[in-house]
């Protein structure tokens, strides 16, 4: 399926005005399990920091919900936040501008080449990884752009049925994925061989988690990939699943999963 041709016809919905963005950015905070993973680790990650004057990078920061969500934790923090897609990024640029959000700035820039010596204290890549294929070369500019005792939180697909694929002949459901998913120690390897000495890698999207992400995700992007008028029907349509979407994501995130379809790592330097 093709994602990002959704994703540009969402955006201009939701960039109409400020509002709308916001709004945007609260409903993938609270229809995507990712963003309840990611949100729970970093948490954990800022307790104590929040009046500490800390460089934060969003490694591939696309509508920049997550940008957004750093920046609002603490006016101390500078966020730095960085797309290959330079339309993404000076739209970006923009509204947080139109916000008056001056901890944060957007940057056009390859994460492939993109390294900025012992400058971050905390790195976050989300649903970022799956893209690059030189993934090795991506970790290692990671691990020299984090100072010493940095961290490093990665939200991608697992290889247990990450992209929607359940054996070696079907495709991922994003066509813009060049693997699956990783496995456990595959992301452990690599990024031990960049150089990080503390790898935890747990699974998120467990049982409740897939069903959820049917639910939130994946049926209402079918429909919208067969025809835009899906985009009448839409809120209807989360106004039925929604409380059900809540509560698998609340199952999911509080409870440690045996295996999932996604992978939340924290590495650090």
């Amino acid at each position: 399926m093709h994602y990002d041709p959704i994703k540009r016809s969402l955006g201009k919905v939701f960039n109409k005005t400020p509002f709308l963005r916001k709004l945007f950015y609260r409903l993938l905070d609270v229809l995507l399990l990712r963003s309840w993973h990611v949100h729970k680790s970093f948490k954990q990650w800022a307790q104590g920091r929040k009046h500490q004057e800390l460089q934060l990078l969003d490694a591939g920061s696309g509508f920049g919900q997550y940008a957004y969500y750093l920046s609002k934790l603490s006016k101390k923090w500078t966020i730095t936040a960085v797309d290959v897609k330079e339309e993404q990024v000076d739209d970006c640029n923009q509204f947080f501008i139109r916000i008056g959000r001056k901890n944060v700035r957007f940057e056009v820039a390859d994460l492939t080449k993109y390294q900025q010596n012992e400058t971050f204290d905390f790195i976050l890549s989300v649903d970022v990884m799956e893209h690059i294929e030189d993934d090795r070369g991506v970790f290692k500019n990671f691990y020299q752009s984090l100072k010493p005792g940095a961290m490093l939180l990665i939200s991608t697909p697992s290889d247990q049925g990450g992209s929607d694929v359940h054996d070696h002949e079907e495709g991922s459901f994003i066509d813009e994925h060049v693997r699956d998913g990783y496995a456990k120690d595959e992301i452990t390897e690599k990024l031990n061989a960049a150089g990080f000495n503390q790898v935890k890698v747990h699974y998120s999207y467990g049982k409740p988690g897939q069903i959820s992400w049917r639910l939130s995700m994946k049926y209402p992007m079918l429909m919208l990939n067969f025809s835009k008028l899906f985009f009448i029907i839409l809120p209807f349509y989360y106004l039925l699943t929604f409380p059900f979407s809540y509560l698998l994501n609340y199952l999911d995130v509080s409870k440690k999963q045996s295996s999932g379809t996604g992978l939340i790592v924290e590495a650090r330097k």
